[in-house]
């Protein structure tokens, strides 16, 4: 399926293949069953029609602001494109693209509509990943107030960061959580991270973050192995762990967790989706998500 998708009443059906022409798009004629089959696959969806339809179709559908697609509507007088969904997601862009068309966007996220930039923006332009997605709120509502600043950080490093703090990686697609126990080599760490992605056909560069519990922060075997992989490890806190769902017993119980390696790879994914339960090689664990 085609990551755009223009879709139309019959009688705008001539003015959608205007906007698909633009966006490389493909164009669907508009059935009351369509946005059910197409909102999980698609990233960016134009529909030309009423607001009162789209917004009564796509209610239902919406999960996360991070995995759901962007919508744009565009008034069926063709004047207007009007983001509904995912503004900092695509929507917004999507919405400024068609003013080549003689559109006019409708922004009404708070930060571009006072001119100025959003974590998610950044993060766009700069080819990279929000980790921390839950900072984006805090950070946001700075923006709105003022300057932010924005650090490069040049690795090897740790960076401590606090809830207001957006954390910004290279975009990659799968996400690794490393158990390990005390005294680990590195090279056993690397053994059971190749021989992981390996049996899940992951490619090294296709990993956004290496992740692990802070109370393994002083693993110098595990700092190496990530390091020697050119890869972004990074510790969190115990609650965040904890508060994963739908993963397997542990024994990390004993330390008070209710486990780290498939825990650890969901909480930085971006669906929160595991592509491989924990597997255990030697004296690593590992799980890998999306």
């Amino acid at each position: 399926m085609n990551d755009t998708l223009v879709i139309a009443l019959p009688r705008f059906l001539a003015v959608a293949g205007r906007i698909a022409a633009l966006l490389d798009a493909e164009v669907r004629e508009y059935t009351p069953a369509l946005f059910r089959e197409i909102f999980p696959g698609t990233r960016r969806i134009v529909a030309v029609m009423s607001m009162g339809i789209v917004v009564r179709q796509i209610a239902p559908l919406i999960r996360d602001k991070w995995i759901d697609p962007a919508v744009v509507v565009v008034s069926p007088d063709f004047v207007y494109a009007i983001p509904v969904l995912g503004g900092h997601h695509g929507a917004n862009e999507l919405a400024k693209k068609l003013a080549a068309l003689g559109l006019q966007p409708v922004i009404t996220t708070a930060t571009e509509a006072t001119g100025r930039d959003s974590v998610e923006a950044v993060a766009q332009r700069s080819s990279c990943d929000i980790i921390n997605r839950e900072s984006t709120r805090l950070v946001n509502s700075a923006l709105l107030d003022g300057d932010v600043p924005v650090y490069s950080v040049k690795g090897p490093g740790i960076v401590i960061a606090g809830p207001d703090v957006s954390i910004l990686l290279k975009c990659g697609e799968f996400t690794v959580g490393i158990g390990c126990r005390k005294g680990v080599e590195s090279a056993e760490v690397l053994d059971a991270i190749r021989a992981g992605l390996a049996d899940t056909g992951v490619a090294e560069n296709d990993i956004l973050v290496y992740a692990n519990t802070q109370k393994k922060w002083n693993e110098t075997g595990l700092t190496e192995a990530i390091s020697a992989l050119s890869g972004n490890l990074i510790f969190l806190d115990d609650d965040t762990i904890n508060a994963q769902e739908g993963v397997s017993p542990s024994r990390a119980t004993k330390i008070g967790l209710s486990g780290v390696a498939e825990h650890c790879a969901l909480a930085v994914a971006k669906r929160r989706e595991l592509v491989m339960r924990k597997k255990v090689f030697g004296r690593v664990t590992i799980a890998i998500a999306r």
